[in-house]
């Protein structure tokens, strides 16, 4: 029987949300029903369909007391709103039920593992605050909370780490040890975070296995988030580091997302850290979580926002929060590559391909515009000499837009917002460091009316970030200082 707090939550959704037009969302990018989005949850395969849960707040566009919110797509594009899946009603989750995965389990139904947050007052005002982890069982609709939950306590934990930040559980069944393992962050003793492996025969009985990684205040402080899987023989861990304090261009202040190359040894579980670098560069990702499809490609997603720009709304939205598009991540040299899912291409409309285009000044391309597109773009030099820079300027009109910039002397690939329709001072522009090959250079340019997401040299860097440009700034185009030469693929996506 559903809590009186997940039935009004249903309720409020059910009557609000479809008042949300589908001109005042992205044609493709998954959004709220209603009220604020922010980490993906439960990213999973689940009888014939993708799910897709997230922290909910139905009744506000702010961040608030954390519902899961629903969703599900038959291709990782086109997605349709369920009703809100769990509430914050139990005694051990009544403070929100946190970030956590999802999976079938073998009798058929989906198993949900969240983090339950427990808040009390004490008698001198302080707060006493405890996450646990805890499960729910459902059948991709209606889920039911187990009665024997939290799973996960403060007593499963390493001597000295923190009951206050233990959270994120991500879960998985290992085929060869015939066994669940789950991975969830911590904060240890010295202030800093660690990735803690779990392992279970059914999911309801929990023991630590061993510390994974940590941080050592190395990469930030607490380690949010984690998710951990293998990209062929290469040992994957993706995670969102608090306070982190920005190192050349590969890291930037505060709230970052990293991911941890390595081998691992499944016997004894340990994880043998390689390389260290950012999974999006963008000025807005967050929180991103995997799960396999059916083909075996491991496909990611994730928070199209940044905490350090989430109140700068646009004004009287009903909505807030979008993910990222779907990403097929692969291994190359060590280096995550990141590559749209391929099924968008199933929604590419109106061809428009232009070779060998000089550009030496600024100009328009007929056909090339548009607000929801899947553009390509080649770059090389005219002839010996490279070119100083190259622009794209995309959501453009006399009053607005947004610029792409390589630099070829320097292979830094610039975006800048300043103009494109936030009236706050917050941070406008990021850059990123690409492979230099002599003034070549390949961008693939995902927009959605609100967001902008380039994948550079067939997706060896990322990078993601929103815009509130108006709808009707549509045009595009390409500058140079110097002489370069220019090949543009673009297709609309309409669904």
């Amino acid at each position: 029987m559903n809590s009186k707090i997940l039935i009004k939550a249903r309720e409020y959704e059910a009557k609000f949300g479809p008042k949300i037009s589908n001109e005042e969302r992205p044609v493709f990018h998954p959004t709220p029903y209603v009220g604020w989005m922010n980490d993906p949850n439960g990213v999973s395969y689940y009888n014939g369909e993708y799910h897709l849960f997230y922290q909910y707040n139905p009744y506000d566009t702010n961040w608030g007391l954390m519902h899961w919110g629903h969703l599900k797509s038959k291709d990782l594009i086109k997605w349709e709103f369920l009703p809100v899946s769990i509430a914050p009603d139990m005694d051990y989750d009544h403070a929100g039920c946190f970030s956590g995965s999802a999976i079938e389990l073998p009798d058929g139904r989906h198993l949900l593992m969240y983090t339950g947050v427990i808040e009390n007052n004490g008698k001198d005002g302080s707060k006493d605050i405890k996450q646990v982890q805890c499960i729910a069982f459902g059948d991709g609709v209606n889920y039911k909370k187990y009665e024997n939950n939290p799973v996960l306590t403060g007593k499963d934990l390493p001597e000295g780490d923190s009951e206050i930040d233990f959270r994120d559980p991500k879960i998985w069944y290992d085929k060869t040890e015939k066994c669940y393992f789950s991975v969830v962050g911590n904060r240890t003793a010295d202030g800093s975070g660690s990735i803690l492996l779990f392992s279970s025969n059914d999911v309801k009985k929990w023991k630590f296995v061993t510390v994974l990684d940590r941080c050592n205040n190395e990469y930030g402080k607490m380690w949010e988030c984690p998710d951990f899987f293998m990209l062929g023989d290469t040992a994957i861990i993706l995670t969102s580091p608090q306070d982190m304090r920005a190192r050349d261009l590969e890291f930037h202040n505060g709230n970052s997302n990293i991911y941890l190359t390595g081998l691992y040894d499944a016997k004894n579980h340990k994880f043998i850290r390689n390389e260290v670098r950012t999974i999006d560069f963008g000025l807005d990702f967050y929180a991103p979580q995997t799960t396999l499809a059916p083909d075996g490609r491991r496909i990611m997603i994730g928070w199209m926002q940044s905490w350090e720009s989430c109140r700068c709304q646009p004004k009287d939205v009903k909505w807030f929060g979008q993910m990222t598009v779907p990403r097929e991540l692969t291994e190359k040299n060590g280096r995550l590559i990141q590559k749209p899912v391929r099924e968008i291409e199933n929604y590419h409309k109106n061809e428009i391909i232009y070779k060998d285009v000089v550009v030496r000044k600024e100009l328009n391309l007929t056909g090339v515009c548009g607000r929801s597109i899947d553009m390509v773009v080649n770059i090389r030099p005219a002839g010996y000499k490279i070119y100083d820079k190259f622009e794209v300027k995309l959501a453009k009109n006399s009053e607005y837009e947004t610029v792409i910039t390589y630099n070829p002397q320097t292979s830094i690939i610039k975006f800048d917002r300043t103009n494109s329709g936030f009236c706050q001072d917050i941070i406008m522009s990021r850059e990123m460091l690409v492979a230099n090959n002599n003034g070549k250079v390949k961008m693939r340019i995902i927009m959605d009316k609100f967001s902008v997401e380039i994948f550079a040299n067939d997706g060896e860097q990322v990078m993601t970030s929103t815009i509130y440009t108006p709808q009707e700034a549509k045009d595009i185009t390409f500058n140079a200082i110097g002489n370069a030469v220019v090949d543009v693929e673009k297709y609309d996506i309409v669904l």
